[in-house]
């Protein structure tokens, strides 16, 4: 997951074809066509909603341009978020950007499948091979 600092966003070329949800809708009743991110809105770390919408753009939408996680990101969602479908997440201004990356090499894999990797580990074919989970 690429990870951005709040501070570095406004810097960013903007030539991608880019839609802003607000965490209330519903992405199965858009038009994706043409579109290369999608910035889905946490405007508290409490409020998950935006993991649903990543779920439903990856795994029933089929929407395979970056998915980008804004507002108040933090630390302790990143792992969840990439997991959910996103690919990039802006960092909320007080998050240090050496604790974020330090969580994906803390969680390296998981047992179960997700927005990305949909098959269990159980079933992956080197498991199956060795008959071991990997």
């Amino acid at each position: 997951m690429k990870l951005i600092a709040a501070q570095a966003i406004s810097s960013e070329p903007t030539a991608l074809k880019a839609l802003e949800l607000t965490n209330d809708v519903d992405p199965r009743s858009l038009s994706l066509e043409g579109v290369e991110r999608i910035d889905l809105n946490f405007p508290k770390f409490t409020d998950g909603r935006a993991f649903s919408q990543a779920f439903l753009l990856r795994r029933r939408l089929g929407f395979t341009g970056e998915i980008r996680a804004t507002g108040d990101v933090l630390i302790d969602q990143l792992v969840q978020m990439q997991r959910s479908g996103f690919d990039s997440a802006v960092l909320r201004e007080d998050q240090n950007m050496a604790f974020a990356q330090a969580q994906f090499d803390r969680y390296q894999a998981f047992y179960q499948g997700d927005a990305v990797h949909t098959q269990p580990n159980f079933s992956a074919p080197h498991a199956q091979q060795t008959g071991a989970a990997a």
